[in-house]
């Protein structure tokens, strides 16, 4: 009984299941024969794709409005996939290269495959990373030892174009690899071709007029003028990597977006990309393509620095002017360490009122529109050009902290005005040995910042101790970051916290040596500008800035305007503060080559012991009863003063008389 009623219920089950079943086919032949064409139409009359525009990139100027990084008009040749049949792709491909070649023009190919003149094919010899990845399981999964025709034929199987001679199959499978790498689909349209002549575009646009899937239509390209005046400054762009996109995918990037890589094109990314725009198409019931919303793109916004172009040159040719000079008094004295190893050099000029940077200039430097086509060899240069020194080349700063070190220790009361220390040469102090330059005699601040003397700010730096130093340095922009909007180095201060970050122990004898500019320390030009800066603001640090304003790409709307903005304090009294800069003054008025200039300056020296010749730096400022500009000079390895003194001079006659502008 029991076996029985479990075969009746597999019976009742089966009946069941087997009526389910015949429902659904039932609906599903419905839909399938007697109601598919309403279905199909459905799904046309739904299907809808969105492309998007690219908007035009903001431009970037200097302070005088003098075009840095600009767009010129272009025409390029784009593939539609909505509009162009995947069957009609390859013959399309090999008629516009065949008209392209015709016309002298370029087109997009990344397949690290070359046809020589033989015919025969090979692997791009300087491109070895591309063509393993070809390889790779990620693309054709083929052996390491696969030749250039294997990959050749595996491709013309992959995208169906075999019967065309070798020549058009090279052809045909260089584009449409690089179109599968930039995501070619019906909501990316993919470029073809780019910067081609007017004329080129005429031809194009005549013989394809018929195929609504091929266009030849206007683009900006970037372009960077005067190249050479600011390039570390003003930055590049280019393609979009891997990593980018991962991070910036869901702003709206695609794989073919070219983005900022450095310096204000890339600081600034978000204001000068400006805003995509769209086009949705909707397809009937026929499959008929039509236009059914447009949002218009909207440009980028214009950049413009506080960087005076003409400031630019005249400090690029005194910094050259300078490193020729070091190599050229080391051999004329024969001795390698006087100079023989200078090889870079950098130069930041502020202004007082609002600590804007008129000028930064590095060197050596670069054409900034030949960035792409000399990169290798810039990239190998062994004096590293791309390296910005002005706002990342951190150099011992020698004697020029020696004005911060009396205003800290006036101001903690370690010193006054009328201390004197007695200066016999040579500096003993728990168990340092230090030698100052000359024999000095008995000197207070005035004269010991004058003459430079290392035994007085040795003791100086003993009695200020470094937890002070460190203090009063950073409220005076050294060793921290000056807030410049671009990349910058913050330096490095000597003290505990540094050897602790090193695996080192700190060693208190040695704040004696960072008072004089030693030890560890290491600043930017654009922080001893800085520095110089505040002292000339009265202890008043600001936000150090190279962006003046952001208007429209129009030019009608200002949307920021940099100003005055507080950064920090020194915390010293103007009394004290005072007799540092009287003390500066003096020193001015000591060195030769600057004092013959008849505005009256405050400023200091400050070589720097390190392996090599020694770094010749210089800061000042600038009229001394009234400020109005602060300089700083850094030559690596430049031996002597006079080198950093003489690029300063050159751009203090620039500025107040306009020599070399």
């Amino acid at each position: 009984m029991k076996q029985q009623s479990l075969k009746g219920r597999y019976i009742v089950l089966g009946i069941l299941t087997t009526l389910v079943a015949a429902v659904l086919l039932g609906r599903l032949v419905q839909w399938q024969v007697f109601q598919s064409e309403y279905y199909s139409g459905l799904a046309a009359e739904s299907a809808s794709y969105t492309v998007r525009t690219n908007p035009v990139r903001g431009e970037i100027y200097d302070v005088n409005g003098v075009p840095l990084a600009v767009n010129e008009m272009y025409y390029q040749i784009v593939f539609n996939k909505l509009f162009l049949p995947d069957e009609e792709l390859n013959e399309t491909i090999v008629k516009l290269t065949a008209l392209l070649e015709e016309c002298g023009e370029e087109w997009s190919d990344d397949l690290p495959i070359l046809m020589g003149k033989d015919g025969k094919l090979v692997f791009d010899s300087e491109r070895t990373e591309d063509v393993t990845a070809l390889k790779s399981k990620q693309h054709l999964n083929m052996n390491p030892y696969s030749t250039a025709e294997d990959c050749i034929a595996l491709l013309a199987e992959k995208y169906d174009c075999q019967s065309y001679d070798l020549r058009q199959q090279r052809q045909i499978t260089g584009v449409r690899y690089r179109m599968e790498q930039v995501g070619y689909q019906q909501n990316t349209p993919y470029v073809f071709a780019e910067k081609i002549r007017e004329a080129s575009m005429l031809k194009v646009a005549e013989q394809f007029q018929d195929m609504p899937g091929i266009t030849a239509e206007s683009a900006a390209q970037r372009v960077y003028r005067n190249g050479t005046a600011a390039p570390h400054i003003v930055g590049v762009t280019g393609m979009i990597s891997a990593e980018e996109y991962e991070e910036r995918k869901d702003e709206d990037y695609r794989y073919n977006d070219k983005v900022g890589k450095n310096g204000i094109e890339a600081a600034f990314e978000e204001e000068l990309r400006g805003t995509a725009g769209s086009r949705t198409y909707r397809t009937d019931a026929n499959g008929k393509v039509s236009l059914a919303a447009v949002s218009e793109a909207a440009p980028g916004n214009t950049v413009y620095l506080t960087i005076d172009t003409r400031y630019q040159k005249v400090a690029q040719k005194a910094l050259a002017d300078a490193v020729q000079y070091a190599n050229s008094y080391a051999e004329w004295v024969g001795d390698e360490y006087m100079g023989g190893d200078c090889d870079g050099a950098a130069l930041v000029m502020l202004n007082v009122k609002d600590f804007s940077v008129l000028c930064a200039a590095s060197y050596p430097t670069y054409d900034l529109s030949k960035y792409y086509s000399d990169y290798t060899r810039l990239a190998e240069d062994s004096r590293h050009p791309l390296f910005d020194r002005a706002f990342q080349g951190a150099l011992a700063p020698g004697s020029t902290v020696k004005p911060m070190v009396a205003s800290a220790a006036l101001q903690e009361k370690k010193i006054t005005a009328d201390t004197y220390i007695d200066c016999e040469g040579l500096y003993t102090a728990n168990g340092l040995k230090l030698w100052c330059m000359n024999y000095h005699g008995w000197v207070n601040l005035y004269h010991a910042i004058e003459d430079s003397c290392n035994v007085f700010f040795a003791e100086t730096g003993r009695l200020l101790g470094i937890d002070n130093f460190d203090k009063y340095a950073q409220r005076c922009g050294l060793g921290v970051k000056t807030g410049v909007e671009i990349a910058e180095s913050s330096g490095t201060l000597a003290g505990p916290a540094y050897s602790e970050s090193v695996g080192r122990e700190w060693q208190d004898n040695a704040v004696s040596l960072a008072a004089i500019g030693q030890s560890d320390n290491q600043f930017t030009p654009l922080q001893l500008a800085t520095y110089a800066a505040t002292i000339a603001n009265n202890g008043v640090r600001l936000k150090t800035h190279v962006v003046d304003k952001i208007v429209s790409y129009d030019g009608q709307k200002t949307l920021y305007r940099s100003g005055a903005e507080k950064a920090d304090d020194m915390g010293v009294s103007q009394e004290n503060l005072q007799q540092v800069q009287e003390a500066m003054h003096m020193a001015a008025n000591a060195y030769g080559i600057i004092n013959t200039f008849d505005i009256p300056l405050a400023a200091k020296t400050g070589t720097a012991e390190n392996n090599g010749s020694d770094h010749s730096n210089f800061i000042c400022y600038a009229p001394y009863d009234d400020p109005e500009i602060a300089i700083a000079v850094m030559i690596d390895h430049g031996a002597s003063s006079y080198t950093a003194l003489s690029t300063a001079r050159t751009m203090l006659d620039a500025y107040f008389y306009g020599e070399g502008l």
